[in-house]
């Protein structure tokens, strides 16, 4: 039996349970060890399904957090798998390993048939982790981090043509436009909202400072500033 499956069996054996189900039971109706099912179980619990218990004393979900049966169409759920893998492809190792998690759960409560149509679409987003793409990564972590401690950053960057400045902004959003992410901002030497490609940002910095939405800084004036610059364009 497949991993996916066990752990699609063990939360619909524990839906609706009043009483602890012993992992003993589990291993006998999955054909498995207990120690696949204690590993199975603990799996299911780092990725944040609600299941109480221990090995030696059973298993329940939590009081109050029964999981509702998923429905998802065909196509919805294909839409889910080819999302992650661009997620899994393009984003920082956080959003990646987020992505990989809310997929485990997602197939934990799919009927197999579901599970086997989103397993054989052809739409794929390759992983190639060498060294750059690694360090890149990690920066995009850093700048999502930054955008959500709404820390003001020091950048020196480099625009297309060479020319280099140094620019105290406020992150707003990280967005990616088809192979290159863009950091929306505040810039405070330009007084004025600026994208800059974290590719060619030389040097990057924490200030220290944390910044407050203000009335005509904020990401939704940046939004409708950046639909109207677009706008004009077509």
């Amino acid at each position: 039996m497949r991993r996916a499956d066990r752990l699609f069996l063990i939360i619909h054996a524990l839906r609706g349970r009043r009483t602890a189900l012993q992992a003993r039971s589990l291993a006998q109706t999955l054909g498995v060890s207990l120690r696949t099912v204690y590993r199975d179980v603990a799996d299911l619990q780092l990725s944040g399904v609600p299941i109480e218990g221990e090995a030696g004393v059973g298993y329940v979900l939590r009081k109050g957090s029964d999981i509702p049966p998923l429905m998802f169409t065909a196509n919805e759920l294909e839409a889910l798998v080819v999302g992650t893998r661009f997620v899994q492809a393009f984003a920082g190792d956080r959003l990646a390993g987020d992505a990989r998690a809310a997929l485990l759960k997602i197939e934990a409560v799919l009927p197999p048939e579901l599970r086997e149509r989103a397993a054989r679409t052809r739409i794929y987003a390759p992983v190639w982790r060498d060294e750059y793409k690694l360090a890149f990564a990690a920066r995009i972590d850093r700048l999502h981090a930054a955008i959500e401690a709404r820390l003001v950053l020091q950048l020196t960057y480099s625009d297309e043509g060479g020319n280099v400045s140094r620019r105290e902004v406020e992150p707003l959003c990280l967005a990616f436009w088809g192979g290159k992410w863009t950091l929306g901002t505040w810039c405070r030497l330009r007084e004025n909202f600026r994208n800059f490609r974290p590719d060619r940002i030389d040097e990057l910095a924490e200030t220290g400072e944390r910044f407050d939405d203000r009335v005509g800084h904020d990401l939704d004036t940046y939004l409708q500033s950046m639909r109207g610059y677009y706008a004009g364009m077509e």
